[in-house]
């Protein structure tokens, strides 16, 4: 599992999608986020936080009033939004992938016990926009991370969806 963190409003968020994360730091060029670091997670502190977790929003039928989704994000240590899947161009997909935001014990459990490794991906950053902008389409394709969707076993995910 590959995360990207960023903090931000008190949280801090992995965002698994290395295209969602070029989107958000502008390939590394906006300013205060000039280095995009890939931060590995275990998969057990990956599913504690899904399980912990809270969506970000109120869904009318998914949660059974809004002072309860209220009072159930405030206790959350960890909090899910789904934002659109970015392309090379970094524009949005017809599909969402998951952002999740973490506080408190959650914080101190990725940072203690989760990461498995960290990585400066700035150069490749800059590498695949080169490529991107040059039109290599193909070849900034090939320097992808690789992503898969992740598998939902079973029950898992059922309240974070919207």
């Amino acid at each position: 599992m590959t995360g990207k963190g960023v903090c931000e409003r008190g949280l801090t968020w992995i965002k698994p999608s290395f295209l969602w994360m070029m989107y958000r730091c502008g390939w590394g060029t906006k300013a205060g986020q000039e280095t995009v670091l890939g931060i590995e997670i275990s998969r057990d502190g990956f599913e504690w936080a899904l399980r912990h977790a809270c969506l970000s929003s109120h869904v009318r039928g998914l949660h059974s009033d809004r002072s309860t989704w209220q009072r159930e994000l405030k206790r959350a240590p960890a909090r899910v939004q789904w934002d659109p899947e970015r392309d090379l161009h970094l524009q949005p997909l017809p599909y969402r992938s998951l952002q999740l935001g973490l506080s408190g014990e959650a914080v101190r459990r990725y940072a203690d016990e989760w990461t498995v490794c960290i990585r400066d991906v700035t150069p490749l950053a800059h590498e695949i926009r080169a490529l991107v902008s040059s039109g290599d389409l193909d070849s900034a394709a090939r320097l992808l991370p690789g992503e898969e969707p992740y598998p939902d076993e079973g029950e898992l995910m059922a309240h974070l969806r919207s």
